[in-house]
């Protein structure tokens, strides 16, 4: 005999699940408080997100049409004023911004060149060492984990008139090629020794990379190149090389981004010196959000830095394109 609360809790013949009271089944349900469960656990990471994320994006973005020193109440408006006074209108923000973007233009060529043509010799060469292949690769890892700031002092130091550099040379017998100004105080060889340092601090990870890579090779290539015929040169150039390429996209696309928009090296080493033959956009956008003669210009800063982002974006589209042509 079926009674009220048989009938609520009934299984319909063929496996049909059981449902509660309120009709629906239990699995759904149980769905359904997880999702909530999930949303709230990430609700503030959401939230930060969106506070500390698209709000100061969108804050930068506003500023970018202003004038504003940072210590007023309101806001100036001004339009595309402020990038035409970057570009080309200001007699005084215009010349240090372009000299700026030709010595940011040789720090993003030289930089990704040279740390692929460095890395990925060493990662060859480590790939073939058979013992303390670790204890070689922490070695090489070193100057990456070994605190920023430390290092560029140790820099300036070893760079110095009576720096190592200099001794050297003169301990060799090579007196002519001393910098009695040091490598850092003439112009001619400021910006030059400045991407040599960031190249050994930038080919620890790329090395990494092309090792990771090298690992992943299939040994039955390789055997086939050999069986063909080809060199350890050949096998490298034509086989290795190739197979690669995403990885050297990913190394040079790291490279530029941090070239277009790292200023730390050029801070604490030169300052932008000697006279302004280091400076770099980076180093430009934070001068003129905080040095800029005590009266800070964060409308200039928060153009320039709009500026070096849209460069960034359309370096890895265009980085991306080649990467997909070749694959």
């Amino acid at each position: 005999m079926t009674t009220p609360e048989t009938a609520e809790r009934r299984t319909v013949s063929g496996g049909e699940s059981r449902r509660t009271p309120s009709g629906a089944p239990p699995r759904r349900r149980r769905i359904r408080t997880e999702a909530v469960s999930g949303y709230l656990f990430v609700a503030p990471a959401v939230i930060l997100f969106s506070v500390m994320g698209l709000y100061t994006i969108g804050y930068g973005f506003a500023l970018s049409f202003a004038h504003w020193n940072g210590f007023t109440p309101t806001w100036k408006w001004v339009g595309l004023d402020n990038y035409a006074d970057l570009l080309w209108r200001d007699p005084v923000y215009a010349p240090p911004v372009q000299a700026a973007a030709l010595n940011t233009l040789w720090v993003m060529i030289f930089v990704p060149l040279l740390t692929v043509a460095v890395s990925f010799p060493l990662a060859v060469l480590l790939n073939q060492v058979r013992r303390l292949q670790g204890v070689l690769r922490s070695i090489y890892f070193v100057p990456y984990v070994t605190s920023g700031i430390a290092v560029y002092f140790a820099w300036r130091y070893i760079l110095q008139p009576e720096g190592a550099i200099n001794f050297l040379l003169g301990t060799l017998g090579l007196g002519s090629l001393q910098e009695p100004q040091g490598w850092l105080g003439n112009p001619d060889t400021a910006l030059a020794t400045l991407i040599v340092v960031i190249v050994w601090g930038n080919v620890p990870v790329a090395m990494l990379l092309y090792l990771t890579g090298l690992q992943s090779i299939n040994p039955s290539v390789l055997e086939a190149a050999q069986l063909d015929g080809a060199g350890w040169w050949r096998t490298n150039v034509s086989v290795i090389w190739p197979l690669l390429m995403p990885l050297t996209g990913i190394n040079v696309l790291l490279n530029l981004r941090e070239s277009l928009h790292g200023f730390q090296t050029f801070l604490v080493m030169t300052n932008g010196g000697p006279a302004q033959h280091t400076n770099v956009l980076g180093l430009e956008a934070y001068r003129l959000a905080f040095l800029e003669n005590l009266n800070p210009t964060l409308g200039l800063a928060s153009a320039l830095g709009w500026m070096l982002f849209v460069v960034a974006i359309v370096l890895a589209l265009i980085n991306l394109r080649v990467l997909r042509s070749r694959v």
